[in-house]
């Protein structure tokens, strides 16, 4: 159809072009993206602290690369203030260390669910 058979009818030129998002829009859906990650990273990061504190639970073989691998990242994303060597709560008597790490472990990882859904919440539009 010819522009001025298109003029004739009352048709705008310019709906013919592809919608551009409106600005609002982008900004809701990078903010909805970064909302995502942090509830993914925060999920991931209490996810090892319970698979570190079932390898104290089941007794897991210590010289194991996937034991340690396990540890040494609840070592790092254990917020330093749920540490094994300075826990919240330490237990004593038998299965003092499994306990420990089940508590502290434990309740690191609910610290992280909780903030991250918190900030996902704050975070998402």
């Amino acid at each position: 159809m010819s522009d001025d058979k298109r003029a004739e009818k009352g048709a705008d030129p310019a709906a013919d072009a592809p919608a551009r998002p409106s600005r609002a829009l982008v900004t809701a859906r990078v903010r909805d993206n970064i909302a995502r990650v942090v509830w993914i990273l925060c999920m991931a990061f209490a996810l090892i602290l319970a698979v570190a504190a079932f390898t104290y639970a089941l007794e897991a073989n210590p010289d194991n690369g996937l034991v340690k691998l396990a540890r040494d990242l609840a070592d790092v994303f254990d917020l330093g203030f749920f540490d094994l060597d300075n826990p919240v709560k330490a237990f004593e008597g038998k299965n003092a260390v499994v306990k420990t790490a089940l508590f502290n472990y434990g309740l690191a990882s609910v610290v992280y669910l909780v903030v991250g859904r918190v900030l996902e919440r704050i975070i998402r539009p």
